[in-house]
């Protein structure tokens, strides 16, 4: 998992791709963006665009993905994204399905929360178990951005 924010520069450098997606995000004019999928390299890099209200964590069950590498950036609103690493040790609720990049887990070990503002964004990788659009008391309204970038191209 790496945490930043869009205006501040890395003191290292990120593989192409994910520069590439960064990039995108860098780039994006919140008052003229279209909420739905944004293609910006075939399967390779896409953006799904969404609004959505957040909720307490114990309305969601926490996932994981294997195919691709996510970057959740925040547009407006606050949310809390629950991170965990993968220590096998965590009961699965649905595993991956033919098709599909997701496993959803029943519970995991050692989660903590960080919290997302506008223009902050996580990279989340195939061994970090998160619960994306929680919140801790009150639910509310949040525009966000995730990038989806293959672990083919890294």
């Amino acid at each position: 998992m790496i945490l930043g924010h869009i205006h501040h520069k890395t003191p290292f450098l990120f593989p192409t791709i994910i520069q590439k997606g960064l990039d995108f995000l860098s780039n994006l004019d919140p008052q003229q963006i279209k909420l739905g999928k944004v293609e910006i390299d075939g399967d390779k890099l896409f953006a799904e665009i969404v609004d959505t209200v957040t909720h307490l964590k114990e309305e969601s069950k926490p996932e994981s993905h294997q195919k691709y590498i996510d970057i959740h950036y925040l547009i407006s609103g606050t949310e809390y994204i629950g991170v965990s690493i993968d220590t096998k040790n965590n009961p699965i609720y649905r595993p991956f399905a033919s098709g599909k990049d997701i496993q959803f887990y029943e519970s995991v070990e050692h989660e903590n929360f960080i919290k997302l503002f506008p223009g902050s964004f996580v990279i989340l990788f195939p061994l970090d178990i998160h619960r994306p659009c929680c919140c801790l008391q009150e639910p509310v309204s949040i525009r966000k951005v995730i990038v989806k970038i293959a672990m083919s191209e890294i």
